[in-house]
């Protein structure tokens, strides 16, 4: 989960992330003790890498609330040939850098720190593959989020946009976003769409 999103930490006060799978499996990254900085869970992560197997390898993934970074580093793990990660804190980005750095992936993921919605605003540089949007579920960010992501240019043909949001929102959905996945856990519901244009 993403930072300033309201939740409990990690058990026991550890501020640390598993990477579950390819070939940075096991290794544990810490990350800043920021309120409401969680990183998805390992079950969820599992879930939505099952979903995006077919997929992920060679992908271009773009998270738009990286938080802890364990989306985009599970992604660029498991064979996504890049992943550019955007948070607003200073520690996070800072942090982001340093396991960038630990893991040798300087030339697969690019950290900036930006507000989402101002760089959305930007004419895209690249179209993307894969998207992971799950802001602070408080911020009132993923609605406008949407919004933006439905402009030209920011999603591949066939692109995939894994959302996280509190049980039963309602969320604004393009209309040439079709719903794949879905799963509820707790008070959270994960959905996996496809962009069906061109």
């Amino acid at each position: 989960m993403r930072s300033g999103k309201t939740s409990r930490h990690n058990k026991g006060g550890d501020h640390s992330l598993r990477i579950i799978g390819g070939q940075w499996r096991g290794r544990r990254l810490q990350f800043p003790d920021l309120p409401g900085l969680r990183p998805t869970g390992d079950r969820t992560r599992e879930t939505l890498f099952n979903w995006l197997a077919p997929v992920i390898v060679d992908a271009h993934c773009l998270d738009l609330f990286a938080g802890s970074g364990a989306l985009g580093l599970e992604a660029v793990s498991r064979g996504a040939a890049s992943a550019t990660l955007l948070d607003l804190s200073t520690e996070a980005c800072r942090a982001l850098l340093l396991h960038r750095q630990t893991l040798g992936a300087e030339n697969s993921v690019q950290v900036l720190q930006a507000d989402t919605l101002a760089w959305l605003r930007q004419t895209p540089a690249r179209a993307f593959d894969i998207l992971f949007i799950d802001p602070p579920f408080d911020s009132g960010l993923l609605s406008p989020t949407i919004e933006l992501l439905a402009q030209p240019g920011w999603l591949a043909r066939g692109a995939r946009i894994y959302l996280e949001s509190p049980r039963r929102q309602v969320l604004p959905r393009p209309a040439d976003w079709q719903l794949l996945r879905s799963v509820e856990t707790g008070q959270v519901q994960c959905q996996l769409l496809e962009f069906s244009g061109s």
